[in-house]
């Protein structure tokens, strides 16, 4: 199993708006059954972390190649990256 975690740090008082966009964002059909957004209790101020997991590297190439076409989810991103100050993805390995 493979772990995707992208973590974002939010500009001042769009942490929330973030959040909403990428939650919806998961709504769409097609996005990983176990898709969820994590929002900081303690750390970085500001910080939302979208995680899902994969079966494979090969899934994950496959689900990055749809996100890059599927229109609907497209449009539930757009102007997200005017929310964020830094992004940074961890691709992890259960062990």
């Amino acid at each position: 199993m493979i772990v995707i975690r992208n973590t974002f740090i939010a500009k001042a008082g769009c942490a929330s708006k973030l959040a909403a966009q990428l939650k919806e964002a998961g709504s769409v059909p097609g996005a990983p059954p176990n898709f969820r957004v994590l929002t900081d209790v303690t750390g970085d101020s500001n910080r939302v972390v979208l995680e899902y997991q994969v079966e494979s590297l090969s899934a994950l190439e496959t689900t990055m190649k749809d996100y890059a076409t599927n229109e609907a989810f497209r449009a539930k991103m757009k102007g997200y990256t005017e929310l964020y100050l830094t992004a940074h993805r961890d691709v992890l390995q259960e062990a």
